[in-house]
């Protein structure tokens, strides 16, 4: 039952993320416009959305009983809303490629933190891409 759990979980997250995706691929800047604010609401979305949705993957995996993430060499601890301050933290932390090192992962929680720290790389990029992309489009 907590595999099944964890797996929802983490197929929820990921729609949401795959969706962000989509919204930021999709989304065109204002006419005779190259930026606009639109486009950084919509980015700003997109990396709470990812930020959201692998903290609660973290917190999923915590609650189960998998160690994914240590404090100062132990596991983290404390109450739940601690729980996920931790989460959303590192979460954060990771996905905007700080790396502080004061919160680590641990097991399977180092392999999501390499997927989300290469998401946290390839953002930008595809915010990039995408405006360029209609900005060429548009000027045909």
């Amino acid at each position: 039952m907590e595999i099944f759990m964890i797996l929802i979980v983490v197929f929820i997250a990921t729609i949401g993320i795959l969706s962000s995706f989509s919204l930021l691929m999709k989304n065109q800047p204002e006419q005779g416009r190259k930026i606009s604010v639109r486009n950084f609401i919509v980015l700003i979305l997109v990396y709470l959305t990812v930020m959201t949705g692998f903290a609660s993957v973290y917190l999923t995996l915590e609650l189960h009983g998998f160690p994914v993430l240590k404090e100062g060499g132990h596991r983290v601890y404390g109450s739940f809303i601690h729980l996920i301050e931790d989460v959303m933290y590192f979460s954060a932390v990771t996905l905007l490629t700080v790396g502080y090192g004061d919160i680590t992962p641990q097991g399977i929680g180092r392999w999501i933190a390499m997927i989300q720290s290469l998401i946290g790389y390839l953002l930008p990029a595809a915010f990039v891409v995408s405006t360029v992309i209609f900005v060429d489009e548009r000027s045909k």
